[in-house]
């Protein structure tokens, strides 16, 4: 089996890529080689089997052809403008997110014509919560309408279309995760309007000071990165017959407020940590942030084997656990 990854140098990304390299194996199969591409070359790291890093653009007209030209068996389309980048930079927003995510499925189905039909990958695709936007019923449920509020949501929510389309009349079989906040993200805080929710868990576990933008009282659905590898693997080997026309699925997370996040920092670490937090309201971020969702019942996910975390505890230890020391 050959595996593609766009998007391989992001954290999601990497963790993907060494969950990989540790296990060999995907869907049942021995993994015989790996590409791995991004807008920086993934870094490099030992794996059972051979690894190509990339640096390219996915914007950039030569790069879809390029990429579905290797006709890797599973392709994960990770790569994407976060959030607070693409409602910033919305040229930007639209040529990555929308128009490289359009250019890689066209490139993919010319590479089926090319192959006569023979050429169809698994297509695992990473949406977003954003796609859903307020008013909100007090938990949405896997009939919910798509009609984002954000920039970032309408490309996702494009996207999701296109891949259902695309899957549809045979160019790939695809399936979309609308992934819950990842969170406690490690390393450097990243554009992402959501990324106060990891911060004040992350910097105050490590002694360093974190801003808090919007108030106790607001709720949201969370994963640990963790989770998401584990979803991402299990979109890879799930029987795409499952889904219907619909390729898109709500998934499993954890719904906590803030005021929440911050009593299980408590418990985990004390009131020391508490205190790095600092109140300081921005309301661009309580715009954008109020518009999300923020309680699901993905009954489909759940039948189909997708698993989050118990409860918002259990994604700080898995942060401490997985990411603290590294």
């Amino acid at each position: 089996m050959k595996v593609l990854v766009i998007g391989a140098a992001g954290m999601i990304g990497r963790k993907l890529c060494q969950k990989l390299a540790r296990d060999g194996r995907l869907a049942g199969q021995t993994i015989e080689e790996a590409h791995l591409a991004d807008v920086v070359a993934p870094a490099p790291f030992e794996a059972p089997f051979p690894i190509v890093r990339e640096a390219c653009d996915i914007a950039a007209s030569y790069v879809a052809p390029k990429l579905a030209a290797l006709r890797a068996d599973v392709i994960f389309l990770l790569a994407s403008v976060v959030s607070g980048e693409a409602e910033a930079d919305f040229d930007k927003g639209y040529a990555i997110n929308l128009g490289g995510t359009h250019a890689l499925f066209e490139a993919i189905r010319r590479e089926q014509v090319l192959s006569r039909g023979a050429y169809r990958p698994r297509l695992v695709f990473t949406s977003s919560i954003a796609v859903f936007g307020a008013p909100f019923p007090d938990a949405i449920g896997d009939e919910f309408l798509a009609a984002p509020l954000t920039s970032y949501g309408t490309q996702k929510a494009i996207c999701e279309l296109l891949l259902a389309d695309y899957s549809r009349r045979g160019f790939f079989d695809g399936i979309g995760l609308r992934l819950p906040t990842i969170c406690v993200r490690p390393g450097a805080p990243n554009k992402a309007a959501s990324g106060f929710f990891s911060g004040i868990i992350r910097e105050p576990l490590s002694g360093k000071e974190a801003i808090l933008p919007v108030g106790d009282e607001v709720r949201h659905w969370h994963a640990s990165p963790r989770s998401a590898v584990g979803f991402l693997l299990r979109a890879a080997e799930i029987d795409t017959a499952l889904l219907g026309t619909r390729r898109t699925l709500n998934l499993p997370g954890v719904s906590a407020t803030v005021g929440e996040q911050i009593e299980a920092l408590r418990q985990a670490a004390g009131e020391k940590a508490v205190k790095l937090i600092r109140r300081e309201p921005d309301p661009t971020i309580a715009k954008i942030v109020a518009g999300w969702p923020s309680i699901f019942d993905p009954a489909r996910a759940k039948a189909l084997g997708f698993q989050a975390d118990a409860d918002f505890s259990a994604i700080i230890r898995a942060y401490l656990e997985d990411d603290f020391n590294s």
